[in-house]
């Protein structure tokens, strides 16, 4: 089981759209997926079709240490791909467990438990350097870190990266940078192109291949509760996903 955290301490970069999605072409590639909505928001959640307030348990009693992982786990209609959900509960979770005795490898402890149910995991985490991320840099194997091409996009990068350089060197030798994806790229700009550009300089040989384009379906799917490959297959954002998720999968072969 290989588990990937998709991270970016910045909002709106198309962090919980790269983690649906990579997911959902995992798996349908044949992968049995889980992706864990690790972001007290619930974005990954609502945008897989599930209505949260509708929810039992959530990935806030799995952290607590009151329900099994396995037993928050909800199929959903996208091939093998099965969901962890959260909802905004989560941040007083987090919260509470500020003082708690092994408050760091919660969830790399929950995810033991299901190792063997799952080839990848992909964790959608916060937009924030939290005790949840932390908690996801421990328990993952691979970071993925969506990057808007837009001005500000480098701030904030740099303290991320030294986070995980800290959590690598004191709590999980094994984490690696497996790549950067740019998120939101407008060919038509000059700007876009300019960043495109600053981030593989920034970034020599971990730039993924296939950006994602600035494309008005995958934004509008979320909405509709499904991922871009089941709502507009045919579309750029589809297509881009595709490609890179294939890519995704070929580095982590490469990295065995």
């Amino acid at each position: 089981m290989k588990v990937i955290s998709i991270t970016n301490q910045k909002g709106g970069v198309g962090k919980t759209t790269s983690a649906i999605n990579i997911s959902f072409y995992l798996a349908k590639m044949g992968y049995k997926v889980l992706i864990v909505d690790f972001d007290p928001q619930g974005n990954a959640t609502s945008g897989l079709g599930v209505d949260k307030n509708s929810l039992g348990s959530t990935m806030s009693d799995v952290i607590s240490g009151s329900v099994a992982l396995k037993d928050v786990i909800l199929e959903t209609e996208f091939h093998k791909l099965k969901l962890a959900p959260s909802t905004p509960i989560l941040a007083n979770t987090e919260i509470e467990l500020a003082n708690v005795g092994g408050r760091f490898s919660r969830l790399r402890e929950a995810l033991k438990t299901v190792s063997d149910e799952f080839d990848y995991v992909i964790l959608d985490c916060p937009p924030s350097l939290s005790l949840l991320t932390v908690n996801s840099f421990i328990a993952s194997d691979f970071l993925i870190l969506p990057v808007q091409a837009e001005f500000y996009a480098m701030e904030g990068l740099g303290q991320l990266l030294e986070s995980m350089k800290l959590v690598k060197k004191g709590m999980n030798p094994n984490i690696e940078l497996l790549g950067v994806l740019p998120t939101m790229v407008d060919s038509r700009t000059t700007l876009s192109g300019q960043v495109y550009e600053e981030i593989k300089r920034f970034f020599p040989g971990k730039v993924f291949s296939t950006p994602v384009p600035r494309n008005i379906r995958l934004a509008e799917a979320p909405s509709h509760g499904v991922p871009i490959g089941v709502y507009d297959r045919f579309s750029k954002g589809a297509r881009a996903y595709k490609s890179i998720t294939k890519e995704i999968v070929k580095r982590i072969e490469e990295n065995n």
